[in-house]
């Protein structure tokens, strides 16, 4: 009979708890709350317009898809970006975010490092973090790509050289840039 008492008395505690307090949830948890779901179209996300700054990329506009700010990512970055026959992405570097890119069309001449390779449409260029990057369109048709990386931080400094459409759009003078470069450096770094 004892032995019974034992067994309701413990399958009770294991069942209603042992305290009254609720208990926490684990930190990841709590992490992945913040996050919101998203389902996005091709042309949905963040429009943005690059400010001219003096390089090859001219006033590109971009998507911003993914980050803290466009549903609540802690860990990724994703945008999407359209780049015309002749555009280049200039000689730059993450220090600490690896970063994903995926072309789904046009052709380009991908500089990694101490590599250089033409590439077409599916092609996959994998930056480790602190690795010099170039991207040169190379082909008649515009490069569409896809670039993912593994931490926030560049996304910012998109968003001071550039704008939302609509926005006056005016040059960065050279004193600004310099001035945006050295504040986001942890993030990315230019030749």
């Amino acid at each position: 009979m004892r032995f019974v008492s034992f067994v309701v008395g413990a399958s009770a505690l294991l069942l209603f708890g042992m305290g009254t307090a609720p208990s926490a949830p684990p930190p990841q948890a709590m992490d992945a709350a913040k996050a919101t779901p998203l389902i996005l179209e091709k042309n949905e996300g963040e429009l943005r317009i690059r400010r001219f700054v003096g390089n090859k990329m001219g006033i590109t506009p971009f998507i911003l898809k993914i980050d803290p700010k466009n549903g609540g990512s802690q860990n990724l970055v994703m945008l999407t970006e359209d780049l015309a026959p002749g555009v280049s992405i200039p000689a730059h570097r993450h220090a600490a975010a690896e970063e994903i890119l995926i072309l789904q069309t046009g052709a380009a001449r991908v500089h990694l490092g101490s590599m250089v390779k033409e590439v077409q449409a599916g092609a996959t260029v994998f930056i480790p973090p602190n690795t010099w990057i170039s991207v040169d369109s190379i082909g008649s048709e515009p490069i569409s790509l896809v670039a993912i990386f593994s931490q926030p931080g560049f996304e910012e400094y998109l968003r001071a050289i550039s704008v939302r459409p609509g926005e006056k759009n005016v040059p960065v003078p050279a004193t600004e840039l310099e001035e945006i470069r050295k504040k986001h450096s942890h993030a990315v770094s230019y030749q």
